[in-house]
Formats: structure tokens, C-alpha cells, sequence
């Protein structure tokens, strides 16, 4: 699993179901479906330093900034 914090309304479609993730919301969700919304561009992964902290946005590493690399 992998938080997550939505930046846009995706919806994650399942041969036998859909589920409708809203813009803003912070949660846990499948590795496959946390990246199928951050590469279309309507999440960011998040990151918990303990088990009762709050969420935080991931730093996105300055190799991904490189030309060819998203950047």
C-alpha cells in the first residue's frame, strides 16, 4: 500500500467495479492503483515518518529533474 494525496478526481476502473477517488484526499490505496494516479498526474506519493504521524509530500530526487527524466 502507499499514501497518497489526490490533486484531481481519478477514477480507478476494475472489470467488475469502480472506485472514485476525489481531489484532496489523503489515504492509503494499492501500489498499482497509486501508480496509475501519479502518472497520469492526479497524485502525489506520500511519505509517514511514524506510525502515527501525519502524511507528508515526498521530495521528488533531483535525478527525476534531469532531462529525459521528467525534467
Amino acid at each position: 500500500m502507499t499514501w497518497l494525496r489526490f490533486t484531481a478526481d481519478h477514477d480507478h476502473r476494475a472489470p467488475a467495479f469502480t472506485i472514485a477517488y476525489k481531489a484532496g484526499w489523503v489515504g492509503n490505496v494499492p501500489h498499482d492503483i497509486a501508480d496509475a494516479a501519479v502518472a497520469a498526474g492526479k497524485a502525489v506519493r506520500m511519505r509517514k515518518a511514524s506510525k502515527d504521524a501525519e502524511p507528508v509530500a515526498e521530495l521528488v530526487e533531483e535525478a527525476d529533474m534531469t532531462e529525459g527524466n521528467g525534467g
